[in-house]
Parts: C-alpha cells; structure tokens; sequence
C-alpha cells in the first residue's frame, strides 16, 4: 500500500504543480498586459510587437490628467491614520478580552465576531448619515474613522494574546509592571510578526478601498488614489488604455514594491499569525 500511495504521488504532484502554473499566468497577465501598454504608444495597447519603441509619456500625461500628489497624500494620511488607531483600540480591547474578567465578556467578545461577518457596505447608508450628521462629509477622517476599530484585529489580537503563557504576567507583575506596562513590555513585542501580517493587511485593504470614498469624498483636497482614477474613465474623447494602465501602475506601485521588498517577511508573519 506504501508503494502504491507512493506512486500515486507522482501524477498528483504533477497535475498540482502545472495547476499552480496556470493559475500563476492568469494572475500574472492582467499585469503584464499593464506593464506592456503603459510603457508602450497607445497605438500598440492592442498590438504585441517587440520592436514597439519605449515610452515614459504615457506616465507624464497619466500625471499631468490629475492631482496625483494630493492623492498621494490623502491616502497616506488616511491609511496611517487608520493603522494608528486600529493597532491602539485592538491592542486594548483584545487584551482585555484576552487577560481580564469582567461581566459580559463572552457576549461582548460574541459581539465581535459577528461583526466579521457583516460587509462593510452593508452600512454604507447608516455610516453616511453618522458622518454628516458629525458634519465630517468629504474629509479624510470620515473615510477612515468606520474602520478604525477593526473586529478582524481585535480577535486576531487576542488569539495571538492567549498564547502568551501566564507565567511571564506572574513575573512581570513581581517586577512591578502595572496591566499597561505589562502589555507594552511583554505582550506587544511577543506579539510583532502579528502586528506586521495585520499592517499589512490593514495598509492594503484601505490604498485600494474605493466604494466608501468615492461616496463620502467630492473635492480633490479628500479624494484618495483610488477616487482619483475615475477621471480616467470618461468616454468623451475615447478610452486611452495606455493612460489608464500608466495610471494605474502609478498608484499600485507603492504596494507591488512593498510587497517585493518584504516579501518575505510578509509570508513569515502570516504563517506565524496563523491566517489561512
């Protein structure tokens, strides 16, 4: 029987291996056809031809159609100012979650995870009311502030928590430490691979968020990269899909480089973290 599962690996691991080859390509086109056409004439956005001549202006007009350096901006302070708050208000509340006993924790905790499985556009409505009735309609901290208690990092934050033995709680408190130095000293610095995959995460998830901004933002001094790309898609003087793919590599060129410099810290953090 040993022999014969052994054998049966082979063709198995073949079919896995040219399964992840394809689904690499179909992931891959979409992104060399945006490689190709962006720095390439327009003329040849259709047309694969190695002699088509290199071009950097379809980046000089991509950048010179829209305010991409206010955009720019806007959605670095809004992904900071998110991240900021998201890793304070999860820290506190998965440690509290995860280390203290007071009443309705479990329901609170319960609470929690059923946020998880609501869509954030679901309340789209109810967010817009909150943010003009705050009178935050079309700024930056109406975009993020929906977002800055993160259910995802709260329980995240508290598994990771858990795991920290009780013994090292015992010792600090020996020492001295108070519940909050003992978070900041022991159990934020156990806990950083987790802190990274989450940033990660977090960073990404709003630089490409595009839904909530576009309705809650209408002036350029609010309006993040992604709103700031639907200039490109008015149909009155044509479609130029070497502009719009120039466009497109400029504001996902951030993240592509990101990830390529901490590749492999990325990976590491997400297996230690345990997310699947």
């Amino acid at each position: 029987m040993t022999t014969t599962a052994y054998e049966l690996r082979g063709p198995g691991l073949a079919l896995e291996t040219v399964g992840a080859w394809l689904l690499g390509i179909l992931w891959i086109l979409p992104l060399a056809y945006a490689l190709w056409t962006a720095f390439h004439p327009g003329e040849f956005s259709t047309r694969f031809v190695l002699t088509a001549p290199l071009t950097l202006e379809n980046f000089a007009r991509a950048w010179a159609a829209a305010p991409f350096a206010r955009y720019f901006v806007n959605t670095i302070v809004l992904c900071t100012m998110v991240l900021g708050a998201q890793l304070v208000l999860c820290t506190l509340a998965a440690y509290a979650f995860a280390r203290f006993d007071f009443p309705g924790r479990g329901i609170l905790f319960a609470l929690v995870l059923v946020q998880l499985m609501i869509m954030p556009d679901v309340l789209i409505v109810e967010n817009y009311r909150t943010m003009n009735a705050l009178g935050l309609r079309d700024t930056i901290v109406a975009i993020g502030l929906p977002y800055m208690a993160s259910a995802f990092g709260i329980v995240l934050l508290r598994q990771t928590f858990t795991t920290v033995p009780r013994e090292l709680d015992e010792a600090a408190r020996v020492e001295g430490c108070t519940p909050l130095q003992l978070l900041w000293k022991v159990y934020v610095p156990l806990a950083r691979p987790v802190y990274l995959a989450y940033a990660l995460v977090s960073v990404s998830y709003h630089w490409n968020n595009f839904l909530w901004p576009l309705i809650i933002t209408n002036s350029v001094e609010s309006r993040p990269l992604t709103v700031g790309l639907q200039v490109f898609s008015s149909t009155d003087q044509g479609i130029d899909w070497s502009i719009i793919t120039a466009a497109t590599l400029l504001t996902t060129a951030p993240l592509l480089v990101g990830f390529l410099l901490f590749q492999k810290q990325f990976v590491q953090s997400f297996m230690r973290a345990g997310i699947r």
